[in-house]
């Protein structure tokens, strides 16, 4: 029976408390969050206690810890608990800057500590279709990822003020999904990352975001050391709801993965063709992924395998976010070397 202490009781804090508690093999112990009244409600709700984080880390029968707070809080938290030698599950990013995501990376290696990095649209049951059917061959070798990415509204400016700028905040996850579909090629060649990447954006949908320094509309294209291409369509404003499709161009054909809807029926007579928009939000979209990493993170802990994806994941990711904000802000595309 593993016990878990999980930090954050915020939006992300919930679903993954009330999936811990779901878990067979998992004990939820504690809830820790800085609003006393946030972490004993959902420990009260759960079969939890509420606790300070320092208590938590300090008891030896904790045996991991699930990151669940505010972006700036992450890789203080992996150090602590890597020290404390308990198992990560961490929210992404890592951390703003790539220095301290590395820093994390390399405590996680020496305290002998598992960590995974929630990228959670690896789990995703029509996204992880896609990547089963690449590795299949279905398609061949896949030449051309195309991905869009539009959320329904932006959060508040004062949150975009401290989030880290829409690359490292928003498209950190197209990075991700970018590296697990190309990444990995067609099984053959071996891993392949990116060589080039260039980037732009705007402010187009609330001009408060650009007063704190921030844009809400971005377009990034990525060459791999390979040749292989990937463009991402990024926007804070999609009226018709939560917007996530991608699709795969491959030497054999093409996989399109597309948005999910609450009813799958599509409504036909005199007055046109209908159907649902798009899942409203991320936690709708991706309800099924959040159950099946937090499960998938218990099950390679118990069992000693690989994660599908760790600290060096959000390692990588974070690079590629930073190297898109630094082509925005010069104007210049920005190359990496082997």
């Amino acid at each position: 029976m593993k016990q878990v202490a999980v930090f954050g009781a915020g939006r992300i804090g919930r679903i993954h408390a009330t999936n811990l508690a779901a878990l067979p093999g998992v004990r939820l112990r504690y809830i820790s969050d800085p609003v006393g009244e946030s972490a004993s409600s959902l420990a009260h709700r759960l079969g939890a206690e509420a606790s300070s984080i320092e208590a938590a880390l300090a008891d030896p029968a904790i045996d991991v810890v699930v990151v669940t707070s505010p972006t700036t809080t992450h890789s203080d938290l992996i150090l602590r608990a890597a020290q404390a030698g308990k198992h990560i599950f961490c929210e992404k990013p890592v951390d703003l800057s790539v220095p301290r995501a590395e820093a994390c990376a390399a405590a996680v290696r020496a305290a002998g500590v598992a960590c995974m990095i929630g990228f959670q649209r690896r789990f995703d049951p029509t996204f992880n279709e896609v990547k089963s059917r690449i590795e299949r061959g279905d398609i061949g070798s896949p030449e051309m990822l195309v991905i869009t990415s539009r959320d329904p509204g932006a959060p508040p400016a004062e949150y975009l003020r401290q989030s880290g700028g829409i690359f490292r905040d928003m498209l950190i996850h197209d990075f991700d999904v970018f590296r697990w579909i190309l990444g990995q090629g067609d099984g053959s060649a071996g891993p392949d990352e990116a060589a080039w990447l260039s980037a732009t954006g705007a402010c187009l949908v609330d001009p408060a975001i650009g007063a704190v320094g921030d844009i809400d509309s971005a377009v990034v294209s990525i060459r791999t050391r390979a040749g292989r291409l990937c463009q991402i369509n990024a926007s804070r404003r999609a009226a018709y709801g939560y917007d996530q499709r991608f699709e795969v161009l491959g030497a054999k054909g093409l996989l399109a993965a597309g948005n999910h809807r609450p009813h799958e029926v599509t409504q036909m007579d005199a007055n046109g063709v209908r159907t649902d928009n798009p899942e409203p939000f991320f936690l709708e979209r991706y309800r099924a992924a959040y159950q099946l990493e937090m499960a998938h993170f218990f099950e390679q802990l118990q069992s000693g395998g690989s994660f599908r994806c760790s600290v060096h994941d959000g390692v990588a990711a974070q690079k590629l976010a930073d190297a898109a904000a630094l082509s925005f802000e010069t104007g210049q595309p920005v190359t990496f070397s082997e």
